[in-house]
């Protein structure tokens, strides 16, 4: 069995920066560069290749150190397709500190996906809960025309003369040789002498866009809508990126919504409670009628079934809250009437012993 903390001449305790360290400095003894046509040496560096790759990850590192191997060490290393492939890319993530970030990869000049627009849309709640059609406007990035994206007035772009136009440097140390951007032209080989006066150098300007985006059937605040492609342009012939919408629905007046429930707060009088009644219920699909049953109390709560949002081709129910209303305004022939029930029902308004009554037995 292998030990990974030998090879790499560190003790068990050894924390990342100091396997770091080892690993760097006998990958430069060992490295092919240094040592052609010498397979010792090669043998040498795979090797401390894997060490580093299972140290230096902390759950392969407590798998190894559990269980003295890792199970899935093959797929860190591919030897068979191309010795050092995938060595130097970790390789470079060790010795990027030496070269800069960019030292064995110039992504300047690459393809790059442009960036993402974000925009908030309003919508009211009829629209979110059967969907609609909203045509809205984005300001998106656009090459400039006058200078056709260079940024720079015609005759105002000069050849950089740090990587003479090269967009990239090379940088030594020892046996290595790696390129970097240029960090005079920022990759691009050339220098703006003269700004470009529609765009102000950047290359581009905003112009405003107007399309039509669908809005799904049963759409909720705080979702967002994905529109892939239409965001700004990339770079260097890169995809653009994508448009994210984020959805604001406005309240209603009496529909409150959960998920695919609906809420609707019903007030009755104590008449239709006390005796009940019939009731016509609005729903988002139309009128329902709904019983009360005699004796309904203040804060009932009864579910009409399937009238809630469709989703998906499901629909949720709607919830119907009873609030029984007390009239604030009585007339005199109201009031007779009020006492005569409490004289039926053995209650006695003017005594203040009738309520504490009820409340005897508690404390018993």
């Amino acid at each position: 069995m292998k030990d990974y903390y030998e090879i790499l001449g560190v003790s068990r305790d050894a924390d990342s920066e100091e396997i770091k360290k080892a690993y760097r400095k006998l990958a430069i003894q060992y490295h092919p560069d240094r040592n052609p046509n010498n397979k010792e040496a090669e043998n040498k560096f795979k090797e401390l290749s894997e060490a580093y790759s299972v140290l230096s990850d902390n759950a392969k590192r407590a798998q190894y150190d559990q269980f003295g191997r890792v199970d899935d060490m093959d797929s860190g290393f591919n030897f068979s397709s191309s010795p050092f492939e995938d060595i130097f890319s970790q390789f470079s993530s060790v010795f990027g500190d030496i070269f800069g970030d960019q030292a064995y990869g110039d992504s300047a000049n690459r393809p790059q996906k442009g960036e993402d627009i974000r925009i908030n849309l309003n919508i009211d709640f009829k629209e979110a809960v059967f969907g609609a059609e909203k045509t809205i406007t984005i300001k998106k990035k656009k090459v400039c025309s006058s200078c056709g994206g260079s940024g720079a007035e015609k005759g105002g772009l000069e050849t950089c003369s740090y990587c003479k136009g090269m967009g990239e440097v090379i940088y030594s140390q020892g046996f290595l040789s790696v390129r970097k951007t240029c960090p005079k032209c920022n990759g691009k080989g050339k220098i703006i002498t003269k700004k470009c006066s529609s765009c102000h150098g950047v290359g581009y300007v905003y112009e405003e866009e107007s399309l039509t985006v669908k809005i799904m059937q049963g759409i909720d605040n705080g979702n967002i809508i994905k529109v892939r492609g239409r965001g700004n342009p990339g770079v260097n012939d890169g995809p653009s990126g994508d448009l994210y919408i984020y959805i604001n629905v406005a309240e209603h007046d009496f529909f409150k919504r959960d998920g695919r429930d609906i809420h609707i707060q019903v007030p009755i009088s104590i008449a239709q409670a006390s005796l009940g009644a019939s009731l016509k219920i609005p729903t988002i699909w139309g009128e329902h009628e709904i019983q009360i049953p005699p004796g309904t109390q203040d804060g009932k709560q009864f579910k009409i079934k399937h009238k809630g949002v469709e989703m998906s081709g499901v629909r949720g129910d709607e919830i119907v809250h009873i609030k029984v209303e007390i009239p604030k305004k009585l007339t005199q022939r109201q009031k007779e009437i009020l006492m005569e029930f409490a004289e039926e029902s053995g209650e006695k308004l003017n005594y203040k012993d009738s309520i504490l009554d009820k409340f005897k037995n508690i404390f018993k």
